[in-house]
């Protein structure tokens, strides 16, 4: 009974002990004063409390100390609570500064808040990145293709990374410059007798304004020719010509055949008329013998008269036919 007392004390030590260096970082302050970096066991306390994870705030710190850095404790941990990332801008600043480029803690955070990658940003300021685009596609004035591909090399721009445009923006406006230098030639083969052409066109446009990059240099690594787009369009237009006058000519086609069907019609019913007409002379004759009008003997002379010319018809329909068949043999 005399020994669970002090082993209750000593548990409750032990667990007091365990809580207490959990909460407080005492290893963390120790490795600071090790590094000669002043940073206060409270102010390491305060970070537990504001919920700041302190050895993303002191292993930065020590860091930029022994790089030579003044940056303070409350610009990191203003920085880490405003969603950036402590020990990439701490990176970037001594990057900068074995680069001799001027970036201060401010730009750099301001950087790496808006998103983009600011050790990236600097290190392609060292080393300048090739952006190469994909085929451009474009018609010269006597109307054939010319494709070209196009490695621009570019380098960051620190002041105009926050609010400038991206690589997507490059690889289009270079695009635009080759488009517009190969539409503006005469000939496709003063393109490929002088690839610089669109070299030095593309790079008088200034086409890295307002973006994050500085072009150095856009070098055309290759150029093809295409399809002949102008004979192309003559030949599709020439097709497309022939179906219009197709069209035109079976239209007046249907047209003459619906006239020709209405000739017919009208000379059937002029026929009709005709054979109506002839109809009535019997009716006439009788009426004009029943009246007295016409005598038997006028009608009698009528009939002989109608008798010799239907024989001077047959007789002279003779003669025709048979010279036709003599000029056929």
């Amino acid at each position: 009974m005399e020994l669970i007392v002090p082993i209750l004390i000593l548990f409750a030590i032990i667990l007091a002990l365990a809580v207490f260096l959990s909460f407080v970082p005492l290893g963390l302050w120790i490795s600071s004063l090790a590094a000669g970096v002043n940073v206060g066991i409270f102010t390491l306390v305060g970070m537990r409390l504001r919920r700041v994870v302190p050895s993303r705030i002191v292993n930065p710190l020590i860091k930029a100390r022994k790089a030579g850095l003044g940056v303070s404790v409350n610009q990191l941990e203003a920085h880490y609570l405003a969603g950036g990332n402590v020990d990439r801008v701490v990176n970037a600043l001594i990057a900068a500064q074995r680069a001799e480029i001027d970036l201060s803690f401010e730009r750099a955070a301001a950087i790496d808040l808006a998103g983009r990658d600011v050790l990236q940003a600097v290190q392609m300021s060292v080393n300048p990145k090739v952006i190469e685009t994909p085929i451009v596609a474009a018609v010269a004035k006597d109307g054939i293709e010319v494709k070209a591909k196009a490695r621009v090399t570019v380098r960051a721009n620190i002041d105009r990374l926050v609010g400038g445009a991206g690589e997507e923006t490059i690889i289009a406006r270079v695009g635009e410059g080759i488009v517009t230098t190969v539409g503006s030639s005469e000939s496709h083969k003063a393109v490929l007798e002088n690839p610089d052409l669109i070299s030095r066109t593309v790079l008088n446009k200034g086409l890295d304004s307002g973006t994050a990059f500085e072009i150095l240099s856009i070098d055309i690594a290759d150029v093809d020719v295409g399809r002949n787009i102008g004979a192309q369009l003559q030949t599709d237009q020439a097709e497309a010509d022939k179906r219009i006058a197709q069209a035109k000519a079976e239209e007046r086609r249907a047209m003459a055949v619906a006239k020709e069907q209405e000739m017919k019609a009208a000379v059937q019913e002029m026929r009709a008329k005709v054979v109506e007409a002839e109809a009535e002379v019997p009716k006439a004759m009788a009426e004009a013998l029943r009246q007295g009008k016409v005598g038997v003997m006028d009608y009698l002379n009528m009939q002989n008269i109608q008798a010799d010319t239907q024989m001077r018809d047959s007789i002279s329909k003779s003669g025709k036919s048979e010279t036709t068949s003599k000029d056929k043999k």
